[in-house]
C-alpha cells in the first residue's frame, strides 16, 4: 500500500483508477459549483485554539449517534452508484465501516441491494430513502430495510427536483448511465476497475430493478427515475413516511433553521445539516456556516448531525465543537473505495480518526464528548453576515 497521509492522497489514486464519468459524478456540484467548493473552504475560516501542559493520555473519540455506540462521531453518508466506483462498492464500504465501528448508510440508488449488504455484514446498517410518489414502493422499501435489520432510516428531503450537474450531462451519467464512445474508451484504460466489474453480478440498481413497478430491467429504469420523485413533497407527506417506519428516523437535507424546527415537529430523532454536497441548489449556504443558527434554533431538542464538506478529522472536530453530535463523510470514503476498495475505505477512516484524535489532544481534550466551542476561534460574522 502506498503511504497515505491525508484524504487528498487517496483522491489522487482514485482519479487514476476510476473511469472519468464516475470520478466526475463524485467530484462535482451543480451549476458553478460555488456551494460545492465552499462546503470545504469555509471550514478553514474557523481556527482551533491550542492548549499546552494538559494531560493528553488515555484519549477517546468514542461517542453515540442516535443512541448507537460509534468509534468516532462519523458515519458513511449515502452515496448513489457506489457500486460503480468499485465492484460491489456498497458491500466493501459497509464491511469497512462495520470493522471500524462507525455507521454505514446505504443509498436507495445503490448498485448492491439492501439484501446484498445485509448478507455480507453482521451488524445493522442505516438505510437512506428518497421522498418518492409510490407509496407501495416506499412501504416495501421500509419493510425490506426492517427485514434486513437496518437500525435507522435516513429520509433525504432536498431532492424533489434534480440540480443540474454539468459534468454528469456531458458524461452521459444518468440512471442507467448512457455510455458514449469516449466514456467506454476511458473505461478500457482502467484495467483493475474493469476486471472487478467483470467479476461481479451486481451492475445495476439493486434496490430498484425488480422492486419498483414497471422496472424489470435497466432499460426501463430511466422512465421510472424521471417520474418517481415527488415534486409536491410537503411536511404532511414526510409525516406519512414517518408512519411507515417505526424505528429511529433521521431527516437529511436541512439547511435553514425553520426547516430544522419543522423536522422536530414531525417526530424525527435527528436531522442532518446538509446541502447535498453542493449538488442541488448552487449558491446555497455551506453546511458548516448553516450549523450555528440551526443549533441556536433547536438546541438540544433534537440530535443534530452535519454532512457536506467533511474531508478531515479537523473538520469533524470543528463540527462537533459547534454542537453536531455526528458527521458524515461521502466523497472522502469514495476516494478510498475507488483507490483501494475496502482497504481504501478503512484507510480513509483511519486518516480521519488520527487527525481528529491528535487535533483534539492539541486543543486540550481527552474525550470527544467534552469538546465545545471553547476550542474554536470563529469569525464574528461567520454565520450571520447576511440580512
Amino acid at each position: 500500500m502506498p503511504v497515505i497521509t491525508c484524504i487528498d492522497d487517496l483522491k489522487l489514486i482514485y482519479a487514476r483508477r476510476t473511469p472519468r464519468m464516475f470520478y466526475d459524478y463524485c467530484e462535482s456540484g451543480s451549476w458553478t459549483e460555488q456551494t460545492f467548493r465552499e462546503n470545504t473552504s469555509d471550514f478553514s475560516e474557523i481556527l482551533l485554539r491550542q492548549r499546552i501542559a494538559v494531560d493528553m493520555s488515555n484519549r477517546s473519540t468514542a461517542t453515540q449517534m442516535i443512541g448507537q455506540e460509534v468509534a468516532m462521531p462519523v458515519a458513511l453518508a449515502p452515496v448513489g452508484l457506489t457500486g460503480m466506483q468499485c465492484a460491489d462498492g456498497e458491500i466493501k464500504a459497509a464491511k469497512a465501516a462495520e470493522t471500524f465501528g462507525v455507521p454505514y448508510t446505504l443509498s436507495t440508488m445503490s448498485i448492491c441491494s439492501i439484501e446484498d449488504v445485509a448478507e455480507n455484514t453482521s451488524k445493522p446498517f442505516w438505510m437512506q430513502v428518497y421522498t418518492l410518489k409510490d407509496d407501495d414502493f416506499m412501504q416495501r422499501l421500509f419493510d425490506r430495510a426492517k427485514a434486513a435489520n437496518c437500525s435507522a432510516a435516513v429520509i433525504t428531503v432536498d431532492l424533489q427536483v434534480l440540480g443540474q450537474r454539468h459534468k454528469d450531462l456531458k458524461n452521459g451519467l444518468s440512471a442507467p448511465p448512457k455510455l458514449t464512445v469516449k466514456s467506454v474508451a476511458n473505461m478500457m484504460t482502467k484495467v483493475h476497475w474493469g476486471l472487478g466489474m467483470l467479476g461481479t453480478k451486481r451492475r445495476f440498481f439493486g434496490n430498484i430493478v425488480g422492486h419498483a413497478k414497471g422496472v424489470s430491467d435497466p432499460s426501463s429504469l430511466s422512465t421510472w427515475t424521471a417520474e418517481a420523485f415527488d415534486e409536491a413533497l410537503d411536511w404532511d407527506r414526510i409525516r406519512a413516511f414517518r408512519k411507515m417506519w417505526d424505528g429511529p428516523l433521521i431527516i437529511k437535507g436541512i439547511i435553514d433553521p425553520r426547516d430544522a424546527l419543522e423536522a422536530l415537529n414531525v417526530g424525527a430523532d435527528a436531522i442532518i445539516v446538509s446541502n447535498h454536497g453542493g449538488r442541488q441548489l448552487d449558491g446555497a449556504l455551506s453546511a458548516i456556516r448553516a450549523l450555528p443558527q440551526i443549533m441556536d434554533a433547536v438546541g438540544d431538542k433534537i440530535e443534530v448531525h452535519l454532512d457536506s464538506g467533511i474531508r478531515s478529522g479537523q473538520d469533524v472536530l470543528k463540527a462537533v465543537a459547534l454542537g453536531a453530535k455526528g458527521t458524515y463523510i461521502g466523497r472522502a470514503y469514495v476516494y478510498g473505495l475507488g483507490a483501494m476498495g475496502e482497504a481504501g475505505v478503512t484507510k480513509a477512516l483511519e486518516v480521519i480518526h488520527k487527525e481528529l484524535d491528535v487535533s483534539m489532544a492539541f486543543c486540550g481534550h481527552r474525550d470527544i464528548k467534552g469538546v465545545d466551542r471553547d476550542i474554536l476561534m470563529i469569525p464574528r460574522d461567520f454565520s450571520d453576515r447576511w440580512q
